[in-house]
């Protein structure tokens, strides 16, 4: 644990971070286009059931401040925690934003010559203007930043052929997007480069991209309806294998799979030295050190929206890593300046839209954040506005793991409602399900996010629910998590049918208005967002699992 993790009242005691050995590498993930500083708040429900329960990343509130020695009521607790989260806000401001993240990295390259900065993904998809220029907005900013290395989810969204515009045009001896584990269908071609290796210092190192492994059943398959995913360990292996006989003397993974996933991955793959995880959004201070057969791995994973950037120093002797030093880093907007060509920049990419960024929509008078196992204020006021303006009797939203938080008193503007719905499958629709065919969707997406197998897990939190209620049991098996489904005081029956409304399922979705219209129209009905609490179910056998905080 860094000896400063609970100093920071200024610039110089949190970023004069020392240099240490020969290597280093930047690494920030899951930006999720947040080029502003913003509010984020972490979640207070992150479980881990099984084999997972009480370890990294499911930890929460006080049990992970507990775990890493972190002070409560620190700005590190304000980073990493959810604990009292809106007075912290109050005293240690917003985080993240680019030209703030610029300046941290530029400050952090002085003292290490040839430090790499590689991106984890997600960073063309969650604000209204990613959406709105097809992720040219997040290319322009990560050329500005200096991005060496990156690999890709969220962006196979804007679809196969946009992806390699930027690959091929934009990103050309610039930026190297990789990823080891995507093929063409048609002869298992790769569809990018699998790795790229570079000389620091005279010291090659590779760096291995691991794209989401899921993307098609996470997103759908229209998007890149000629591409083969996966984990694909042999392959990874062999990848891991021919860049060390080429001589490289540190193995990166830059990987999107998820820290769960890349936790089984480390005990499973030998040869690679730290696997610099995405995906989750988990802000995990301290890094996780895997015993495999070749060795170690180092599995990290560095949070969200542009929150924190790690730091590694590698200090490399006789060909191979003799010792490390780790540090995740929050973006603290208020004591980092803004640099003068990334807020240039931003400025530039944003001022055809900044009318219809700040209209006000509406007033907040309450906390809305979206990040947990279950559901968040941001997503229930989606749901309630699913429900009141489709005139369903129950609403699913997805259990997407992205979006801002808003502080109680703040104008909801279409920015801040665009950071919570941008994506380019937006329509509603309206269908009837009968009450066995909800316990199975249930079940089903339950699955994908505790399931005993970290390789079964498809990414997100799980979907969110108005009207129904029902009891969730994450430790069990599948078809036995879900119970006790009841609507309106009354138990939902297998073979009634009920109204669903329902948003961003992908190919399955039937054309209907896009559902920022659906929530505007809900907002302006009445302009004051009094309560919306979170529709949480009842869950059993949490009670003591340190992932679980019950506020």
């Amino acid at each position: 644990m860094p000896t400063d993790l609970n100093l920071p009242n200024s610039a110089d005691q949190l970023y004069d971070i020392p240099a240490f050995g020969n290597v280093s590498f930047l690494h920030f993930t899951d930006c999720h286009a947040q080029l502003l500083p913003i509010y984020y708040r972490e979640p207070s429900i992150n479980l881990g059931v099984g084999n997972s329960e009480g370890k990294v990343p499911h930890l929460v509130g006080a049990s992970l401040l507990q775990r890493f020695g972190i002070v409560p009521g620190s700005r590190q607790a304000y980073a990493f925690s959810h604990l009292d989260f809106y007075a912290a806000a109050l005293a240690y401001g917003k985080v993240g934003g680019f030209a703030h993240l610029a300046s941290l990295v530029k400050r952090l390259k002085a003292g290490r010559p040839g430090a790499l900065l590689l991106d984890g993904g997600d960073s063309w998809q969650g604000s209204a203007t990613a959406l709105w220029t097809a992720g040219q907005d997040m290319v322009e900013a990560a050329l500005e930043l200096g991005v060496d290395v990156m690999t890709g989810h969220w962006e196979f969204t804007h679809g196969a052929e946009r992806v390699l515009h930027v690959v091929r045009n934009d990103f050309k001896d610039k930026i190297a997007f990789i990823a080891q584990n995507i093929v063409r269908k048609d002869n298992a071609d790769p569809v990018f480069d699998a790795y790229v290796i570079r000389e620091q210092n005279g010291i090659p190192v590779a760096i291995i991209g691991q794209a989401f492994p899921h993307t098609p059943l996470a997103n759908g398959e229209q998007f890149t309806p000629g591409w083969d995913f996966g984990i694909d360990e042999a392959h990874l292996q062999a990848v891991v294998d021919e860049v060390r006989k080429k001589g490289a003397q540190v193995v990166l993974l830059l990987s999107h799979n998820g820290m769960d996933i890349d936790l089984k991955l480390a005990a499973r793959i030998s040869g690679i030295d730290m696997i610099l995880g995405g995906h989750t959004h988990d802000g995990v201070p301290v890094p996780s050190v895997v015993q495999n057969p070749g060795g170690k791995t180092i599995v990290t994973n560095a949070g969200s929206h542009g929150k924190f950037l790690a730091v590694i120093d590698f200090d490399v002797k006789h060909g191979r890593v003799a010792d490390y030093r780790y540090h995740l880093l929050p973006v603290f907007s208020e004591l980092l300046p803004a640099d003068p060509a990334m807020q240039a920049c931003i400025d530039r990419v944003r001022a055809p839209y900044q009318s219809l960024l700040q209209e006000p929509i509406a007033e907040s008078q309450q906390l809305l954040y979206r990040r947990g196992n279950f559901n968040g204020t941001w997503d229930q006021l989606i749901v309630e506005a699913l429900m009141q303006v489709k005139g369903a009797e129950i609403a699913f939203s997805p259990g997407f793991r992205w979006g801002t938080t808003l502080l109680p008193g703040q104008m909801i503007t279409r920015e801040n409602l665009m950071e919570q719905t941008a994506i380019t499958y937006p329509d509603t629709s309206l269908v009837e399900m009968t009450g066995s065919e909800i316990k199975q969707h249930l079940e089903k997406l339950c699955d994908k996010i505790f399931n005993d197998d970290p390789y079964q897990h498809q990414g997100g939190d799980m979907v969110r629910t108005g009207g129904l209620v029902y009891a969730c049991e994450p430790a069990a098996k599948i078809n036995s998590r879900i119970s006790d489904m009841s609507l309106n005081g009354q138990a939902v029956q297998a073979g009634a049918t009920y109204k669903v409304a329902r948003w961003g399922v992908g190919s399955a979705q039937s054309a209907g208005e896009p559902v920022w219209d659906v929530v505007e129209q809900y907002l302006k009905s009445d302009q004051v967002v009094k309560n919306h609490t979170p529709n949480v179910p009842r869950l059993i056998g949490v009670d003591l699992n340190p992932g679980f905080a019950n506020d």
